[in-house]
């Protein structure tokens, strides 16, 4: 049986729901919620700014949808699906919150003038899993941060905040009753729906569904999602073979460098000089579908670094970066 809903959480659907002028309603209803906005405090408007934060790497398929939020502060919020949980993740949204506080400012005098920046980050995997005495999760399934001053716990310096809903730790079954799980929900079981179920009744639940119901897709906006289907399995498997060929390359090499010497420190350096090309192969790879241009000297460089930390955070720097001297950074 064909889906009757898109999975929202696909870049495809998730920007026709939550990133049309159209529809803005919707993404307003989901940050209240999420940032549990009330009173005063609620979102009443939003404008969506040109130039989406998109970091165009196949392998992190994602969603960031950049809006203005008016309130009586004027804030800024970065929201954003991740799919998959990459290395660096939690560092790649702190960036990502961080650039769009920044990129407010056109010269010092407009320091005062800095709206406050909330990143909403929707993951569909735990980001942390550990649990107390009881099997509850330390964090829960909707989780707020903000830094606080380590001796009184004081909170403090809130320009810049964070939410996360992590949707494996929803445990409201078929039956959720607050905003949240209805949300959580909504963003879990859409595409195994057929019909929209009580509790999506209303609005702006009923709305998002109908937005993502299959029916209402064009020839061509049907392909774009199976594009963007393929393209995340495609994005899960590359990683995978990516972390396997760095892992058989640095074994490989490391046994034959270690059988070669016949000896414990021949096999430890074989070890590590077989990781570093596994590394090396790895950086390469990824320059090369960021289209990231490469010198001789850059390539050089890379050749000779054996340094396994500080190719690994090349690797990691590849992910944000434009130019190599950002990977080099």
């Amino acid at each position: 049986m064909n889906a009757v809903f898109a999975d929202p959480k696909t870049d495809f659907v998730f920007k026709r729901i939550f990133g049309a002028e159209a529809r803005k309603a919707l993404l307003i209803a989901l940050l209240n919620n999420l940032l549990e906005f009330e009173g005063d405090r609620r979102i009443v408007d939003l404008q969506h700014l040109t130039g989406e934060q998109h970091i165009d790497v196949a392998e992190l398929k994602l969603s960031i949808v950049d809006v203005k939020c008016t309130d009586a502060q004027g804030r800024r919020f970065v929201v954003e699906m991740q799919v998959l949980k990459v290395e660096g993740f939690e560092k790649r949204v702190v960036y990502n919150a961080s650039k769009a506080y920044v990129m407010q400012l056109r010269n010092a005098e407009e320091y005062p003038t800095l709206c406050d920046v909330f990143g909403v980050t929707i993951c569909n995997f735990n980001l942390w899993s550990e649990r107390d005495a009881q099997g509850r999760y330390k964090v829960p399934m909707l989780s707020r941060w903000r830094m606080q001053e380590q001796h009184s716990g004081e909170k403090g310096l809130p320009q810049v905040q964070y939410a996360f809903l992590e949707l494996p730790k929803y445990e409201a079954g078929d039956a959720p009753e607050s905003l949240v799980d209805k949300w959580a929900f909504f963003f879990r079981e859409a595409k195994n729906l057929h019909v929209v179920p009580p509790p999506l009744a209303d609005a702006p639940f009923r709305e998002a569904l109908e937005v993502s119901r299959t029916a209402g897709f064009s020839p061509f906006e049907w392909e774009a999602y199976e594009r963007a289907k393929m393209a995340e399995q495609d994005a899960r498997g590359a990683l995978a073979i990516e972390r396997q060929e760095g892992r058989a390359e640095g074994r490989a090499e490391g046994r034959a460098e270690g059988e070669a010497k016949g000896r414990a420190e021949g096999e430890a350096k074989g070890r590590a000089e077989g990781e570093a090309k596994g590394k090396r192969d790895t950086l390469l790879r990824l320059l090369e579908r960021r289209r990231i241009a490469l010198t001789e000297e850059d390539r050089a460089k890379i050749a000779a670094c054996g340094e396994i930390p500080t190719l690994e955070r090349w690797c990691e720097n590849v992910m944000d970066a434009t130019t190599i001297r950002e990977v080099f950074a």
